[in-house]
């Protein structure tokens, strides 16, 4: 009954979807995956070395990720990082659709059909959103929709850290 207790009360603390990850801190893990809109091009985390870049895992079957896509798309469009999608465990065919429809704010988006990187990346479904600096170390994750309160308060003071070399 106490653990119950304090489960409820914790709920609507801030922050309660910052899972903490063991990856923060660490390199990124190693991937090599195709490119969503053409599989026959693939990016591994080298090609992204050397600029800090935002990956935020997707899917046209998560409901959430449709809830921070308008969120999202406006900050892609501040072009201040490098916004790059991870989709995950989809259809190619309904992802393409799901961009067409709500747009593409991504530079570029690859496609992990399987998961089978994802788990290296320690996911554990949609959406959630990594913060990579130059050197290919995570530096900041959080799991589930984004809003501009977490853009703004968290999300934008990590990517300072990283362009001030904090």
């Amino acid at each position: 009954m106490g653990l119950l207790y304090y489960g409820v009360s914790q709920s609507d603390r801030a922050g309660r979807d910052a899972l903490p990850s063991p990856l923060i801190g660490k390199p990124a893990p190693a991937f090599d995956l195709p490119l969503l809109h053409d599989p026959a091009k693939r990016v591994t985390n080298a090609d992204l070395a050397g600029q800090p870049y935002v990956m935020n895992v997707w899917g046209s079957w998560c409901p959430e990720c449709r809830v921070e896509h308008p969120i999202l798309t406006q900050f892609a469009l501040t072009k201040r990082v490098r916004f790059i999608g991870y989709n995950l465990k989809d259809e190619r065919e309904d992802a393409l659709r799901w961009l067409e429809q709500f747009g593409n704010p991504y530079m570029m988006v690859i496609a992990d059909i399987e998961g089978r990187t994802a788990i290296d990346w320690g996911i554990y479904g949609a959406p959630e959103t990594f913060l990579v600096d130059g050197n290919g170390v995570i530096r900041w994750k959080h799991v589930g929709a984004i809003d501009q309160a977490i853009i703004d308060h968290q999300l934008i003071p990590a990517l300072e850290k990283i362009e001030a070399g904090r």
